[in-house]
């Protein structure tokens, strides 16, 4: 079993190549970013081609975070600024040699949000260089309220109606857990729309160890359904300390 370490959480205090350093000295297999574009990317490439550690995925910007955005994809009226942020991580993610960006749909709600959703992923998977996934993300409502997108089934429905081939699901269990539970089942009934998978605990997203989620059960199941590619640690450490990485060996 393969894992990424995700660096918008895990030694998120440093520079972005030395977390990347830092993830290869951990033991990860891969690492994925939320947001790296305040670090060139020949200085990202730089340190991926040190490590041997490939780039997994990127977000789009969430747009003006002082005013409380989250992403523009399904925002109607911001189509301009949600295909700039699109063109800009996929240049970012062709430059790193990233394999999949995910594009943020923010809060908004109903039919005319849903369509500019659609419009723009439409848009992504057309510009998207060969090779690269644009993935989209239920996140839940207690973290993330008023956030377009929430349930699998949704975004399913979605990833059908644009009906591109290289549309998936990023399937975060965490996110998962709190707004549908019956995770193992519902990731086998959506394995062909899933692009990426990301663990962390619930209800309170630290190390993927305890909570609501036994990952000793969970994980093994994934792997078992057909899934073998690296699944992401997307947790929050402890704040001030190193992550614990105990999780790690026990369940490889």
């Amino acid at each position: 079993m393969k894992f990424s370490a995700n660096l918008g959480f895990l030694w998120a205090d440093r520079p972005l190549p030395n977390a990347i350093r830092a993830a290869k000295a951990a033991g990860f297999d891969a690492v994925e970013c939320h947001w790296p574009y305040d670090t060139p990317a020949r200085e990202t490439k730089a340190a991926l081609e040190e490590t041997g550690l490939p780039m997994l995925g990127l977000n789009t910007r969430r747009g003006d975070v002082a005013r409380g955005e989250n992403g523009l994809a399904a925002v109607p009226g911001r189509e301009t600024d949600a295909r700039a942020a699109i063109d800009e991580a996929l240049g970012y993610a062709q430059e790193v040699s990233a394999s999949a960006v995910h594009v943020m749909a923010g809060f908004s709600g109903g039919p005319r949000a849903r369509a500019t959703f659609c419009e723009n992923l439409d848009y992504a998977c057309k510009a998207a260089p060969k090779g690269v996934t644009i993935l989209i993300e239920p996140l839940n409502h207690y973290n993330a309220p008023g956030y377009f997108l929430g349930l699998t089934s949704q975004a399913a429905d979605i990833i059908r109606e644009v009906d591109r081939p290289n549309l998936r699901l990023m399937f975060d269990c965490f996110h998962v857990q709190i707004m549908e539970g019956d995770v193992v089942r519902r990731f086998e009934n959506l394995l062909p729309l899933v692009g990426h998978v990301q663990i962390a605990s619930a209800p309170d997203r630290a190390k993927p160890d305890h909570g609501e989620l036994d990952y000793a059960y969970v994980l093994p199941r994934l792997v078992a359904s057909g899934w073998d590619r690296p699944i992401g640690a997307e947790y929050l450490p402890e704040p001030g300390a190193e992550p614990d990485l105990s999780w790690l060996m026990r369940y490889r």
